[in-house]
């Protein structure tokens, strides 16, 4: 009985060895990816290392997961909060979940006061939430006009900001940044266009939610959030996917408007503005001599945000069609000043860009839209295009020395980044402007429509055996 027993014991701790050996380690290469765009500069550009590589990409093993919206934006991601890695998004209709991305459980879920009333409306965000890990935070965007900081590891809320006076009609659209212990948010507006609304720069204490700075783009000389319907002007909307863009160089931000007036004092439509590290002052600009013409017939340059490259360039991109090569003097000039742009290119098939450029070791640019993906090298204070393709894209993303793009169309193509060799394509649905996350063994993706008003919605994580 008693050897019976002692054997059975000892075949036990062998199956048990056995099996944990069988069992592949967790994939622990790569880490947080806390915000959108990766960095504060939104270079799009992320972990040297993932784990996953061009060898072993195609083997990851997808899983969807049901969830109460829409991301119609992208994901970011905590490793080993409270023993679990997260991933957590936001819904167009402001509902932030944290899904367990090992498993695809839900771990918590936050919904905002008031989400009855609009959900399944045209009100909605994009916006991306962020993670300090620090202060142990998540800041996430709603439709109400009002961003709040959760327990990143319970979802419970800590604070409310409100950001604008009309959220009806200034959606908070653009992905929320991190600088210096200030959450920055900006406002744009709904299809449509319709007046009033104004494009604003808002910088938050994150610890208490309090309102430090507030920048207009119209009626600039007021330093607070203001009534729509009191400036005489409206729209220039800050928009783009990146919002808020902080040059690692000077700790300035820089933003991208859309279409209103300009006259280089009150009022900045169409223009790459440069403001002070605290978001108080206006300190540069650039505006296309044709600020006019992109004005009348609906071409925001603020489509999308600067790019900034190495060296104090940086490129801007619109609904034009047209990429513009931007030097240190371009974007250290007096406000107010308009042309002088070093160059400009063609987006890939002239198409509008929405998306976020990726800029991976300071020169390498890359781009899509809906007519192909490109990629440039900044050489001698120029743009040389080294590849392009016909596959529609939203914003791409390096990591672990690959380029992803998630197809218009569904699916997340896989490219050596540069030779624009594709390596494999994972499955995924339709996207709008939604742009991969890559890190610890995981491709974590969105995908949807926020134009369709669905309050359902689907996440895919992709992972290599053991992550």
């Amino acid at each position: 009985m008693r050897l019976t027993a002692t054997i059975a014991a000892a075949v036990a701790v062998l199956v048990a060895v056995a099996g944990a050996q069988a069992r592949p380690a967790a994939v622990k290469v790569g880490g947080d990816w806390a915000r959108f765009g990766y960095d504060a500069a939104r270079h799009d550009s992320g972990p040297a290392a993932t784990g996953i590589t061009a060898a072993n990409v195609g083997s990851l093993k997808a899983q969807q997961v049901a969830l109460d919206g829409t991301v119609d934006s992208s994901a970011v991601y905590v490793r080993g909060i409270r023993g679990r890695d997260l991933a957590i998004v936001t819904t167009t209709y402001g509902k932030s979940e944290a899904i367990d991305a090992s498993t695809g459980q839900r771990v918590w879920r936050f919904t905002p006061p008031g989400y009855a009333s609009w959900a399944g409306s045209p009100q909605i965000t994009n916006a991306t939430p962020i993670v300090d890990r620090a202060v142990g935070a998540v800041f996430a965007a709603a439709p109400d006009g009002r961003v709040r900081r959760l327990d990143l590891a319970t979802g419970r809320l800590r604070w409310t900001a409100t950001v604008t006076k009309l959220p009806s009609r200034e959606k908070l659209t653009s992905s929320l940044n991190l600088t210096a212990g200030r959450l920055l948010v900006t406002t744009g507006g709904y299809i449509g266009d319709a007046p009033p609304y104004q494009g604003h720069v808002v910088s938050l204490d994150e610890k208490t939610g309090r309102i430090l700075a507030v920048w207009n783009s119209l009626c600039a000389e007021r330093t607070v959030i203001q009534v729509p319907s009191t400036c005489p002007e409206s729209d220039s909307a800050i928009w783009a996917r990146s919002g808020a863009v902080v040059d690692p160089a000077t700790g300035r931000l820089l933003v991208a408007t859309g279409n209103a007036a300009f006259d280089g004092k009150r009022y900045f439509g169409d223009s790459v503005l440069v403001l002070s590290p605290d978001g108080k002052q206006l300190v540069a600009s650039y505006t296309p001599t044709d600020f006019q013409h992109l004005d009348d017939t609906d071409l925001d340059l603020g489509s999308t945000a600067p790019a900034l490259l190495a060296g104090g360039y940086a490129v801007q991109g619109g609904k034009d069609g047209k990429l513009r090569l931007l030097g240190p003097a371009q974007l250290t000039r007096a406000p107010g000043s308009t042309g002088g742009e070093l160059q400009i290119v063609p987006t890939p098939g002239g198409a509008d860009l929405f998306s976020a450029p990726a800029v991976w070791q300071g020169t390498w640019l890359f781009v899509a839209d809906g007519s192909g993906t490109a990629a440039w090298r900044l050489t001698g204070g120029r743009l040389v295009k080294a590849w392009e393709n016909g596959t529609s894209g939203t914003s791409p993303v390096v990591a672990g020395g690959l380029l992803y793009v998630l197809s218009l169309g569904g699916g997340v193509d896989v490219y050596r980044p540069t030779t624009g060799r594709l390596v494999t394509t994972l499955p995924t649905g339709s996207a709008h402007w939604q742009s991969p996350i890559v890190t610890d063994g995981r491709v974590i993706v969105a995908e949807g429509n926020a134009n369709d008003h669905a309050t359902k919605g689907v996440l895919d994580i992709f992972r290599l055996a053991g992550a």
